[in-house]
């Protein structure tokens, strides 16, 4: 049986069904980016306080700017908004849930003043985003809003016809003032540090570039919390969807499957109220920014640190890699030497026993978590994860062979053929930039270095790049298994 609301009250399965009556659910939260992670995320405990009877004026609307957000858009209208949520524990038991906290999908493209509407209802008090890392339009190497994109410049150009987040956004809060409306809450759920402050930087920047008046009041009134947010959520595939009919009798066009670990931290800033997080086990803090550097430079580092490796060693399956106890003791050495010395005291964290919980994590082949889905989006993923990690050591001295190790694999990867020379599919928005840079590299072994709006001046720190063309080098003349023997017995040596 296919997921509505006409279905519930007969669908036999075993899957936990929502517990209240949706059509008394009121719609507090817009969310940008509707995604599996969203969905095995924030839709989650909202829904887990809807089954206790809270949070109930808190139902999301998700939203779409993209092209690929039609088909979220076209899978959510036919079930009413419904999923199943399948939970995969380390054992191999499996939890299944039909999440029912998102109300409705809008695909702005579709009907522009719809989306804008809604964004000003007085019933919207937060706006959430999981935009991905290149959703912020942040320029890697100076850290400021990109001016220079073609979108954002047509949304300045035609601001009664936004195309872009910012643009809906800001046109939203401007009629919300207009209306003499409270500003919602914009609440960034992406792996970025400081995301919270990142989201108000830019989308200040976006309001001055039209309204410098407005772009102050933006900065004033309009709060944008810092959060941190955890979970593994591989991409869906047919064997899912296939699960998901045989365990519960459910033809789930998008299930979602995730793992059984879920970490929140949110700074508790928000300007018209919020729901009652810390009762599903979110975590509200004053300070995010120790969470969120222990969980970018460790959890979100290491799957670089794993995939491009992995990927030229044969290896598809991220549980298989994690598995092989070199990749394990590389990834540890790295956490344990590099990664967190760069970290802020954290009060009550066992930071040994959270380093050797993500090995198990990534080993969980119940998961099943591809290679593929790590190795994607890399430019904008090493600048913020491992390039922070990189110029910390440098500038007290400490070590950064490993790092440099990681960076030179994703150089050798974006070369675009593995070691038996079949074709790599580099996904990536600057994909032709990285694979032309990496086709250098015979002829200038710092080629890929040289993408300045990557890594800045790291080129020119011998400090660095000395360890990087060693492990470039190994990469190519003897491949990632022994090159990982040699770094790490170099290091075991040291």
């Amino acid at each position: 049986m296919k997921p509505s609301n006409n279905a519930l009250a007969n669908l036999q399965t075993d899957a936990e069904l929502p517990r209240y009556d949706r059509s008394q659910l009121r719609a507090g939260i817009v969310h940008f980016g509707v995604g599996g992670f969203h969905r095995a995320h924030q839709a989650m405990y909202l829904d887990q306080l809807m089954n206790e009877g809270k949070a109930l004026d808190w139902g999301i609307i998700g939203m779409g700017v993209m092209p690929s957000d039609a088909r979220m858009r076209d899978v959510l209208a036919e079930s009413d908004g419904l999923y199943t949520l399948m939970v995969k524990n380390p054992d191999g038991s499996v939890e299944g849930r039909v999440i029912g906290s998102i109300l409705d999908f809008i695909y702005a493209p579709d009907d522009l003043q719809r989306a804008i509407e809604q964004l000003a209802d007085p019933q919207i008090r937060i706006v959430s985003l999981t935009v991905t890392e290149g959703g912020y339009n942040v320029n890697p190497v100076t850290g400021e809003f990109d001016q220079k994109n073609q979108a954002i410049l047509d949304d300045l150009a035609n601001p009664e016809q936004p195309r872009t987040t910012f643009g809906l956004i800001c046109a939203a809060l401007k009629l919300r003032r207009e209306r003499g409306i409270a500003p919602f809450t914009v609440m960034s759920c992406d792996n970025i540090q400081g995301n919270g402050e990142v989201a108000r930087k830019m989308f200040g920047a976006f309001a001055s570039a039209s309204d410098p008046e407005f772009g102050a009041w933006v900065q004033r009134h309009v709060p944008f919390p810092n959060s941190m947010v955890d979970r593994i959520t591989p991409v869906t595939t047919e064997a899912d969807r296939a699960e998901v009919s045989e365990r519960y009798g459910i033809d789930d066009a998008w299930p979602v499957v995730c793992e059984d670990f879920a970490q929140w931290v949110l700074e508790d800033k928000f300007t018209s109220g919020r729901p009652p997080f810390e009762e599903a086990g979110v975590q509200l803090v004053d300070d995010v920014v120790p969470y969120e550097l222990m969980k970018l430079r460790l959890l979100n580092a290491t799957h670089q640190g794993l995939c491009y490796f992995g990927h030229l060693a044969g290896y598809r399956a991220v549980h298989d890699a994690a598995r092989n106890p070199l990749f394990a003791q590389f990834l540890l050495r790295y956490m344990k030497t590099e990664a967190e010395p760069t970290l802020r005291p954290l009060p009550g964290v066992d930071l040994d026993a959270y380093q050797n919980k993500l090995i198990a994590r990534y080993s969980n082949e119940h998961v099943a978590d591809t290679i593929a889905r790590l190795c994607a989006d890399s430019s904008d993923r090493i600048p913020k994860w491992l390039v922070p990690v990189i110029r910390e050591n440098l500038a007290t001295g400490g070590e950064v062979a490993l790092s440099a190790a990681i960076v030179a694999s994703w150089a050798r990867y974006a070369e675009g053929v593995d070691e038996n020379g079949e074709p790599i599919e580099v996904v990536d928005r600057l994909a032709d930039q990285v694979r032309a840079a990496a086709a250098r590299q015979g002829q200038d072994p710092l080629a890929f270095l040289r993408q300045r709006d990557l890594f800045g001046d790291l080129v020119e720190d011998q400090r660095f790049t000395a360890p990087y063309l060693r492990a470039l080098e190994s990469l190519h003349v003897h491949g990632a298994m022994q090159t990982l023997e040699t770094i790490m017995s170099a290091e075991l040596s040291a």
